[in-house]
């Protein structure tokens, strides 16, 4: 059966799960949530991200690694009464002073004998005799059939205990609320931003009957790839396995020119005067430069990162030829948005009052 809901981003998705959250601690609602979506998609990372926000202890469980009784606990015979009592598991939430999100991740994927033990937590929230605290949130996880991904028929007893969210993933809501956050590497964003289409090619890949598909997790590996593996040609060959090896040949050039062309340590420690000539003279280049100077920017080199920022606006003068083609006032406006959104998080805001090239940025707008 297909989710017969809309899809939304997964920066929509933390959304709702952040408003069931508060509701429920307010007593208005109770409920149970679904996040479907494509393996790699960041459906663990939502509920990761909501559990930190929230100051909840997250229970994890993975059904595709545990039986029946792993949830009901073990039986014990107590002589005095004279009947059996069940011990209860130390991965159930138990303490109604600690706010908890119980995860139960893999759901689809969980062997058809679980799913009755699962009815309880989803509906009754309880298992046996032991009864979930009224501060716990239940979120489960999975994919369906159709995405190649280890799975069974969501039968309609176990639907009807949830709210369904149709997680999707999204190039720009994935760039603003993940990749720059984490600091991924600029070339990784920098890509995905001018190649939307690899961010998720997973039904591609699964058309073409090929293993390896470009995943928003997959992207976040080939990050961390760039910056463990020195050899080149090594480098080149996990990537190819990470994304496939059209997307991989695709994305390695474009790393190599901006690896090439982009140089933001040069471009802070330069005289202002100097720095004209170091901006690279690409879209690719300039883009990656953008998402560069945002993830690498400290408190203490602030000042000179809004300067290079600021002074994108102004190439096509100060240097000419292709760069009167390229939207350099866009990429200044959304450099500057991500770097203001970085240094409020910070508590950096006050370079920006004392900044000229800030202000000079903002009285031309």
């Amino acid at each position: 059966m297909s989710v017969n809901t809309p899809p939304i981003s997964a920066g929509r998705a933390l959304e709702a799960l952040r408003l069931g959250h508060a509701a429920q601690m307010r007593g208005d609602l109770t409920a149970s949530w679904m996040l479907h979506g494509r393996p790699g998609i960041g459906k663990t990372e939502i509920v990761a991200q909501l559990a930190e926000e929230t100051g909840s202890r997250l229970f994890d469980l993975r059904l595709t690694t545990i039986e029946p009784q792993d949830l009901r606990g073990l039986p014990f015979y107590d002589h005095a009464a004279k009947r059996t009592v069940w011990y209860p598991p130390e991965d159930l939430p138990d303490d109604p002073d600690q706010s908890a999100i119980l995860f139960l991740d893999e759901l689809t994927a969980a062997a058809p004998a679980l799913q009755p033990t699962v009815y309880g937590l989803l509906q009754e929230r309880r298992v046996g005799l032991h009864v979930l605290p009224a501060n716990t949130f239940i979120v489960a996880a999975g994919n369906t059939v159709d995405d190649g991904a280890v799975a069974y028929e969501m039968g309609t007893a176990l639907s009807d205990r949830l709210i369904h969210l149709n997680v999707v993933a999204e190039a720009a809501d994935w760039i603003a609320r993940y990749a720059v956050p984490r600091g991924l590497h600029p070339a990784v964003i920098a890509f995905v931003r001018t190649r939307p289409d690899l961010l998720d090619t997973t039904a591609d890949a699964l058309l073409r009957g090929r293993m390896i598909a470009c995943t928003p997790r997959s992207w976040a590996r080939v990050s961390a790839i760039l910056r463990a593996v020195p050899d080149r040609v090594l480098r080149d060959t996990l990537i190819a396995g990470t994304l496939g090896e059209a997307p991989a040949a695709e994305f390695v050039l474009l790393e190599q020119e901006i690896a090439a062309t982009v140089q933001v340590a040069d471009m802070i420690a330069a005289d202002p005067r100097e720095r004209v000539a170091l901006y690279p003279e690409s879209l690719h280049g300039l883009t990656a430069l953008v998402y560069a100077l945002v993830t690498l920017a400290e408190r203490e080199t602030l000042p000179e990162v809004i300067a290079i920022m600021a002074g994108i606006r102004h190439l096509a003068d100060r240097r000419g030829g292709d760069f009167a083609r390229l939207p350099l006032a866009e990429l200044t406006t959304h450099g500057m948005e991500l770097l203001i959104e970085r240094s409020l998080a910070q508590g950096w805001q006050e370079a920006f009052r004392g900044s000229e090239a800030y202000a000079a940025y903002v009285a031309e707008r």
